[in-house]
């Protein structure tokens, strides 16, 4: 009961926390119903394209919140985050790749079919162990969590910050773009990881695995904000914050500045890691070209637009500029750019804290209001009985 008690208070205490946890639920519940159990003659069916769009666009909510994560909460503006959301992605891409088989082009029962038309004699080493799924899942997390701890370890300890340190993840995601396009490196080339036939046995291909896939989109969304919300609500979230606001100052009195930054810089790559192994499945393709730089900075919008240090904003910047890209590309593909830039300057110029740091503003502002008014009113209330006793009795 206290428990419960307890998760009742939170949510009265962040509404915010509280609407999207319900949006959460609503959309795992009501997005697969809508797909699976409405008939495809009725105009209130999902398709199977929508489901999958809808789970891309949780999938880049997911890296949104890691971005915000480090950014909102520890000043670390990463510019290189696509390379951790494109690792977790090659991670689970290798996994579905070993689960081909000989159903590839060249029936190789070991080789992948763009190892074969390369000429490769035998599996590469850092191919083996990926026809385990629990082995493919370790390597989703570990591979951009090492990677993040040595780069932060190295960066945080030689005191790199502000731009500096934006430029470094940024040539850091660069260097792997470039790595990962050579055909020597075993990873694809060029053409990357694509033609999946399934995943734990189930056709990948299949609705109900399509609906599998959205579904555990949304519960790895709603633990992720479980995990970041409950770090920078803890005393270690006090302290980031407070490393954040005045580095130089929390390093003074005492704290080790370079360990709080470098936990939160690898929970947040752990994050983008967990979010590009699930964006891979459902799109059926991952490639060199994720770990373009403009992705990294696609992120930052994204997390610009809902609302930097909130998290909840974070994932709905990523939805509603990627639903804008979405809908504006298709209704006007000459022009869409545009709009989306003009999207970004009406939020820079009247939104300046994104759009729930905008609104939690609002909020805040009425409530303090409503708060000073209620104060007032018991104040005129006392005097006004002191006033006539004073008169009854002069």
């Amino acid at each position: 009961m206290s428990r419960y008690r307890a998760i009742v208070s939170a949510g009265r205490d962040d509404p915010a926390a509280a609407l999207f946890t319900g949006s959460l639920v609503a959309v795992a519940i009501v997005v697969p119903l809508l797909n699976l159990a409405v008939p495809v003659s009725s105009p209130l069916h999902l398709s199977s394209y929508v489901l999958t769009l809808v789970g891309k666009y949780l999938c880049y909510g997911m890296l949104a919140m890691a971005v915000d994560l480090i950014w909102g909460f520890a000043g670390i503006l990463s510019l290189g985050h696509a390379a951790f959301f494109s690792l977790g992605g090659y991670a689970i891409g290798m996994y579905l790749m070993r689960q081909i088989g000989p159903r590839g082009v060249y029936g190789n029962p070991i080789l992948p079919d763009f190892m074969v038309f390369l000429n490769m004699k035998e599996l590469p080493l850092t191919w083996y162990g990926f026809q385990s799924f629990p082995y493919a899942m370790l390597m989703v997390l570990l591979v951009p969590g090492l990677l993040a701890l040595v780069f932060g370890w190295f960066a945080f300890r030689s005191r790199v910050t502000g731009v500096y340190l934006s430029i470094i993840t940024q040539a850091m995601t660069y260097a792997l773009l470039l790595a990962f396009f050579r055909n020597d490196m075993g990873f694809g080339g060029n053409n990357g990881l694509t033609d999946f036939k399934d995943i734990l046995g189930f056709n990948i291909q299949a609705q109900t695995t399509r609906v599998a896939l959205f579904v555990a989109t949304v519960l790895a969304l709603a633990i992720g904000y479980g995990i970041a919300r409950a770090m920078v609500n803890s005393a270690y979230g006090k302290v980031l914050i407070a490393v954040r606001d005045a580095e130089s100052r929390a390093r003074f009195i005492g704290y080790r500045v370079e360990r709080f930054k470098l936990v939160a810089f690898v929970v947040s790559a752990c994050m983008a890691g967990v979010a590009g192994a699930l964006y891979v499945p459902q799109v059926g393709i991952i490639n060199p070209s994720e770990f373009a730089p403009a992705n990294s900075i696609e992120a930052v919008i994204w997390v610009a637009v809902g609302g930097r240090g909130t998290l909840v904003g974070a994932a709905l910047g990523a939805v509603v500029v990627n639903f804008a890209k979405t809908w504006l590309t298709g209704a006007f593909p000459e022009i869409w750019l545009f709009g989306l830039g003009a999207l970004f300057i009406v939020v820079t110029l009247f939104l300046p804290k994104g759009i729930v740091g905008t609104l939690s503003a609002w909020s805040k502002n009425r409530g303090e209001r409503a708060s000073a008014s209620s104060a007032q009113v018991p104040a005129a209330q006392v005097s006004a009985p002191s006033l006539a006793a004073t008169e009854q009795n002069p």
